[in-house]
């Protein structure tokens, strides 16, 4: 028997999707959902495995989405970090680019991750194009690196200037450090990101070694206790990009597991468009405490690299282009001193939770609306702890809402709803319309805990003409483990002019980075049906700032197809040309996809109970919509089967996740058993 599990800690709850087939059989799927336990997330973990009814030591593998990098640099809670760097430019991270914290004013507050007085300057210098200004003065670098380790610093980051162009130096730095440095934690800028801009590079290398001992910690206690309980097979992390790497090698690079519970959820999202016969999707992920969004195009969701987790925090490695807000089941509602209705960004989170939860939570959110307006069946929320009577919700939302905003309470509650959804509206315009994309050409992916409550409301906002609802919308993040591929990233910098450039040095360049990744992902090899290697560049016109990727077909790609994919890409973008403008190459790109085996999706749903129409009807109750309240048909996900037509207004309940069907949509279900809404 081959069991793989597929577990995704999120802020509020942690899930576990596991498949298991003995050679030859059916795929059997079991499911869990725990609270997610917030001080040491491997409890909530094994929690989950233990919630699925199997033993750690039945498992043949493990993939693993964590928050626990993203969390900790957002809270500010990482390990204390020094850095050494080129004499003069002690304080680039400060100086950052030319934005400030606030659009308006001349003042804003901003706290680099290093401290000052942990950034070390010593004499060295190497120029743009790889000449050796100023040698190394290593008694120098080493007086530095003893400085910072009294200092009580964790983990070190050397950062010299133009070291993409010439490592040399960074090199023999980081030889140095690590004879007299306590631990592994040592992250060369260059290592991490070999591409120019200094600022970007050295914010990158910041991060990942301010979460470096936290992720370590946090790895090493995870497996430590699964092998306590005889787990002894593979543990693969989830990347901030989509793909996965091994437990052994995801410290290296921590900071590439920033943003890998959001990606995890696009890659399902993918898989299941792909087996559903569709390529355009935007997927909205409403959990408990935020919401994420994301483009796919094509069938490929849209990877960029040029993260920003805050302000003055960006992180240039290949990551999903997941954009979030604030607004989630747990977001808190309430009225500002000017009497205005705020929704988010606080959330109640897991603890103490909604007020509906019976966990301590006393502050109404969009989890309680949702209650008070019908839409959700107090009798079936997971992780209640003590049951709380709608009269005690109502009464929270007469106290904080209703009184002060002059409103009934349905009115306040569907206030909050109604913000909600504006709050998630801007989110989507912002991957899509924004850049050049119609919503209307798209469909709306909806997952999450509480995606699909809000999917359809969601959808006539944007003129989005179709919802997917997949077969376990709160579990979805857990079946992006299950799909995602191993994937390498190698990213380097030219910064040439194309028509000047040594089309040679590009193919060498593509080939040493294929080469190198594909080592990694050989390491798995187990795992791996097939290898896929993908080629970009990153160009722009002489003079410009940003940068537009290029899918470069293949690697001994000649000038003139280069310059003609580049300009089709930007008028693809900006709708213009400039013939005039020479282009410039200024980073190569190579991704190496290990393909893992498929996962049949229609798995997720026991087709043996999925035969009877009437008999999913569980009877109505009364859903407040559209300002009024009506008599709302109640199903059975799970007991729903093909091509079964459910009209509006009706609720669509499941363990995971609850799906509204506001008045006028009709939903049916598809072959893989997604609910497909025409809004």
């Amino acid at each position: 028997m081959r069991r793989v599990a597929g577990i995704d800690v999120g802020g509020t709850f942690t899930d576990l999707l596991l498949t298991e087939a003995e050679p030859g059989g059916p795929l059997r799927v079991r499911l869990a959902k725990v609270p997610t336990t917030v001080r040491n997330q491997a409890g909530g973990v094994i929690a989950a495995i233990e919630a699925a009814g199997v033993a750690p030591a039945d498992l043949g593998l493990v993939i693993h989405g964590t928050t626990a990098t993203t969390n900790a640099v957002l809270e500010r809670k990482t390990a204390r970090v020094g850095l050494v760097t080129t004499a003069g430019f002690r304080d680039v991270l400060e100086l950052g680019r030319r934005t400030r914290p606030k659009p308006y004013g001349l003042f804003g507050t901003f706290e680099p991750l290093i401290p000052r007085e942990l950034r070390r300057e010593v004499p060295e210098r190497v120029m743009a194009d790889g000449r050796v200004h100023t040698p190394l003065d290593e008694a120098a670098l080493r007086a530095a690196v003893l400085a910072l380790r009294e200092a009580g610093c964790e983990a070190l980051v050397i950062h010299f200037l133009h070291a993409y162009a010439n490592p040399a130096h960074e090199l023999r730095a980081g030889e140095i450090a690590r004879e007299i440095w306590p631990n592994a934690y040592v992250t060369l800028g260059h290592a991490l990101l070999s591409e120019f801009r200094e600022y970007e590079r050295g914010t990158t290398a910041s991060v990942n070694a301010a979460v470096q001992p936290i992720l370590d910690r946090y790895i090493r206690r995870l497996q430590d206790e699964l092998r306590a309980q005889g787990f002894s097979r593979d543990l693969l992390v989830m990347n901030g990009n989509g793909g996965t790497v091994p437990a052994g090698r995801v410290v290296e690079a921590a900071a590439k597991t920033v943003m890998s519970g959001p990606a995890s959820g696009v890659m399902a999202a993918a898989a299941t468009l792909a087996q559903s016969g569709l390529s355009n999707a935007i997927t909205y992920d409403m959990g408990g405490t935020s919401t994420d969004v994301a483009l796919i195009a094509g069938g490929v969701p849209e990877v960029s690299a040029e993260l920003t987790l805050a302000y003055g925090l960006p992180v240039h490695l290949p990551m999903v282009d997941v954009h979030t807000v604030g607004a989630g089941g747990g977001s808190i509602a309430s009225v500002d001193r000017a009497g205005m209705l705020r929704v988010g960004p606080e959330s109640a989170g897991s603890e103490p939770g909604p007020i509906g939860y019976g966990r301590g939570g006393t502050r109404p959110t969009i989890t309680d609306a949702n209650l008070v307006l019908g839409r959700l069946d107090p009798e079936r929320l997971t992780a209640v702890r003590a049951g709380v009577s709608l009269d005690a919700i109502r009464a929270a939302f007469d106290r904080d809402l209703a009184g002060p905003l002059g409103l009934s309470v349905e009115e306040a509650a569907a206030a909050v709803i109604r913000l909600g959804t504006v709050h998630m509206s801007g989110a989507i315009r912002m991957v899509s319309l924004s850049r050049g994309y119609d919503p209307r050409d798209f469909v709306l992916f909806a997952f999450g805990g509480a995606g699909p409550l809000h999917a359809v409301a969601l959808a006539r906002e944007l003129g989005i003409p179709e919802v997917l609802v997949p077969a376990r919308p709160g579990l979805t993040n857990a079946l992006g483990c299950l799909v995602a591929d191993l994937r390498q990233d190698r990213v380097n910098t030219l910064n040439r002019p194309l028509d000047g450039l040594d089309m040679a040095e590009l193919h060498s360049v593509l080939e040493a980075q294929a080469a190198d990744a594909l080592s990694v992902v050989e390491e798995e090899r187990a795992e791996i049906e097939a290898t896929t290697l993908t080629y970009g560049a990153d160009m722009q016109f002489r003079g410009q700032t940003h940068l537009i990727r290029v899918a470069i077909p293949s690697p001994d790609i000649d000038r003139a197809t280069l310059q003609a994919l580049f300009e089709a890409a930007y008028f693809r973008r900006f709708q213009v040309r400039l013939p005039e403008i020479r282009a410039v190459v200024v980073n190569l790109v190579t991704s190496v996809i290990g393909r893992r085996r498929t996962l049949p999706l229609a798995a997720l749903l026991d087709p043996d109970a999925r035969t009877d129409f009437d008999g999913a009807r569980l009877g109505t109750r009364a859903l407040h919509a559209d300002g009024r309240w009506h008599e709302a048909a109640v199903y059975a996900r799970e007991r729903l089967p093909e091509g079964a037509r459910v009209e509006g207004p009706a609720v669509i309940q499941q363990l995971d996740a609850t799906t509204v069907v506001e008045p006028g949509a009709v939903a049916s279900v598809d072959p893989i058993g997604n609910l497909r809404i025409r809004v």
